[in-house]
């Protein structure tokens, strides 16, 4: 069983950073597809940014297309969520999931395996 684990999440004024880490535990994230989500409270979860088993295409939102960037540490089996300009709408649970299949998608019916969440809070 795949289990992911997220870090890195916290508190941050608007226009700051933080950098989320997806770890896996038994399991090499090389041949995997790797997506993060994100769910605010009485909104639907919602893809953030997705990265395919090759590493090298992604996809991302159009709320987050030149904010945040997703790349992947293969030696530290580690993909990572690197979120600058955070203002107050990013506020949420962000999740990172995977799946076998070598398309990455931003829809969380596309992902097999999530992680239990971390949460990030962006204050005016």
């Amino acid at each position: 069983q795949l289990q992911l684990v997220e870090s890195g999440g916290g508190l941050v004024q608007s226009g700051g950073s933080l950098r989320l880490s997806c770890t896996a535990s038994q399991f090499s994230l090389a041949h995997y597809a790797i997506g993060w989500f994100r769910q605010a409270p009485g909104k639907e979860r919602e893809g953030v940014s997705c990265i395919n088993g090759n590493g090298e295409d992604t996809i991302y939102a159009n709320s987050v297309r030149g904010r945040f960037t997703i790349f992947r540490d293969i030696a530290k089996n580690v993909v990572y969520l690197q979120m600058n300009s955070l203002n107050p709408e990013d506020t949420a649970v962000y999740y990172c999931a995977a799946t076998w299949r070598p398309i990455a998608t931003l829809s969380p019916l596309g992902y097999d395996h999530w992680g239990q969440g971390t949460q990030v809070t962006v204050s005016s």
